[in-house]
């Protein structure tokens, strides 16, 4: 008897494991100042996005992302020009007008020469922060954030009102503005440029606002956060236990993030805290009342895209922890960096999920249903 092949449904990654993906490439770029490493996690994000992001309004926002560190690239490197820093070097490029300032503001000045060496450190940390918000903005196109509020513990529910308009403005915002900017054109009118964005800043960031608040309100209005009765007891000890852990996340962080610090600081801390706050959501997720609706499986290609982005923090993080040349680079002298071997082979562990994570679904059209996973359709118990 020949056996029956039955096709599965199309579904989209669990959005949980594309932050959990973007955040271990951010760690990764925030142990480098190698310009050729950020480049290439930059490159890594911009592949993946590419090849797994859908059409929703919220896809479009990693361009706005890169965007924005092409803004902090230059606001760095102007104000190192302009106001100098402790970085020197030889090689002169042009003298800008000093101002005298007094003594007591030793050791600041503004204007005087320009080096190529201080240019260089200040575009290095430049890019570095352009690094890390482009990985932001790869989450934020690549993770559906109704679905990720849907996700959350139940010690959170509390704070979902809340979560739901800072996860939703940035969406909603892109969404406007390219909706702005068609209505432009089809009016034929300049839909670029200064004008532009005076026209139609203020009535596109009151749009976003009003819209995530109505989507708050929704959810406020459905029930959505409403908790049971616990034991004081039991409040005590989830109260001790996430503080705990997220003192702990925080001190391992820091240890990780240091330039002074290191994994035998910073690893059990980090293990340590995240297994505190870990145990104190799950015990004050026993005070949630209502049930979820269809909630997003974690299966093997959630775990495929988590671990990619583990492996390329870790790999970062080792190599930046042990000393291997070229990882952090110098701008003094002022030299073309190397390319290690083991940060580049964890920098192209994150293109697993461009083949592991499910295609994107195709857009859907004006008779197919459209999405009822979000808060509006769990149901209270």
């Amino acid at each position: 008897m020949r056996a029956v092949h039955r096709p599965t449904l199309p579904r989209t990654l669990h959005p949980g494991a594309w932050w959990l993906w973007a955040l271990g490439l951010a760690t990764a770029a925030s142990r480098t100042t190698n310009p050729l490493l950020l480049v290439l996690v930059l490159a890594v994000a911009g592949y993946v996005v590419a090849a797994r992001r859908t059409s929703a309004p919220w896809a479009r926002s990693y361009g706005a992302f890169l965007r924005l560190g092409l803004v902090v690239i230059a606001i760095r490197v102007v104000f190192q020009s302009l106001f100098g820093a402790a970085v020197t070097g030889r090689t002169v490029l042009f003298t800008l007008p000093q101002v005298p300032l007094p003594g007591w503001l030793e050791g600041i000045r503004i204007g005087g020469a320009v080096t190529a060496e201080a240019l260089a450190s200040a575009a290095y940390d430049g890019l570095r922060l352009a690094a890390v918000l482009a990985c932001i903005g790869a989450a934020n196109a690549l993770a559906n954030p109704k679905r990720l509020l849907a996700a959350m513990p139940g010690a959170l529910y509390e704070l979902g009102v809340a979560v739901v308009v800072a996860m939703t403005f940035a969406p909603q915002l892109v969404g406007d503005a390219a909706r702005a900017r068609a209505a432009r054109r089809l009016r034929g009118r300049a839909d670029r440029g200064l004008r532009s964005l005076r026209a139609t800043a203020v009535p596109l960031l009151e749009g976003a606002l009003e819209r995530s608040l109505a989507l708050a309100a929704a959810m406020d209005s459905r029930g959505y956060g409403r908790v049971g009765q616990v034991p004081r007891a039991t409040r005590v000890v989830t109260a001790v236990l996430v503080l705990g852990g997220l003192v702990g996340l925080c001190a391992g962080a820091y240890g990780l993030l240091a330039a002074d610090g290191g994994p035998l600081f910073g690893v059990p801390m980090l293990v340590a805290g995240a297994a505190a706050a870990v145990a104190g959501l799950a015990l004050a997720g026993r005070r949630a009342v209502r049930t979820r609706y269809r909630p997003d499986p974690w299966a093997l290609p959630e775990w495929l895209v988590a671990a990619s982005g583990v492996a390329v923090a870790a790999a970062f993080t080792w190599a930046a922890s042990t000393g291997v040349p070229d990882v952090v680079v110098s701008a003094s002298p002022l030299t073309l960096p190397g390319l290690p071997v083991l940060p580049t082979v964890g920098a192209l562990l994150g293109l697993l999920p461009a083949w592991a994570s499910p295609p994107p679904q195709p857009a859907t059209g004006p008779s197919a249903p459209s999405d009822s996973s979000g808060p509006s359709s769990e149901v209270l118990a």
